[in-house]
């Protein structure tokens, strides 16, 4: 039986234009950048970061999820730039169960150029290969057109409705959940 991976080291992946890396001190004014505009966290439960402060708290985060196992959050670099320009990865991962949730966020002067589904590719490839995943969900607000149109363009299928699932902004709001299985990933990108 193939391991599984072990959660040892951070992994780095690469596409054509980014690289997916580790959060650093280096970044984190990228990241008070992207965390601290108000579209980035529109359909988040989140806040604007109001400070630097909190863009430590959120690298903080992404690498005790790491140190947990129970997520990884990989920094979208911009490899022309230097940029931290986003970010993409897993949380919620258990697994006896063998499987984890899928969640991103973008600057939105990178919206629609195909950045996400170029970042997300390998990042759901590591998560059914390296990871020995069963199911990759993802929870979006219906309202998210470009989230729900990423999830189809890499093979997501939509399974339920959750109705006043999250508080956002001090409204409760419903989520649709989407999933990916092992066996429809493969059939997927065979194609």
């Amino acid at each position: 039986m193939a391991l599984t991976f072990s959660f040892q080291t951070f992994p780095r992946l690469e596409t054509e234009r980014f690289i997916l890396r580790k959060s650093e001190e280096r970044d984190v004014a990228d990241l008070y950048e992207l965390y601290s505009d108000p579209e980035v966290v529109r359909y988040t439960p989140l806040l604007p970061l109001s400070d630097h402060d909190e863009a430590w708290q959120e690298m903080n985060w992404h690498l005790e999820i790491f140190a947990q196992q129970v997520g990884i959050r990989w920094l979208i670099e911009d490899k022309f730039s230097g940029k931290v320009i986003g970010t993409c990865g897993f949380l919620h991962y258990v697994k006896e169960y063998a499987r984890t949730e899928i969640g991103y966020d973008l600057a939105p002067g990178y919206w629609r150029k195909g950045v996400m589904s170029e970042a997300a590719s390998p990042i759901l490839a590591f998560g059914f290969e390296c990871m020995k995943l069963h199911c990759i969900e993802a929870k979006v607000d219906p309202a998210n057109m470009a989230s729900i149109g990423l999830l189809a363009k890499l093979g997501f299928k939509q399974d339920s409705e959750l109705g006043e699932y999250e508080l956002e902004e001090g409204h409760v709001v419903e989520i649709l959940r989407f999933s990916m299985l092992r066996k429809e990933y493969r059939l997927f990108h065979m194609l």
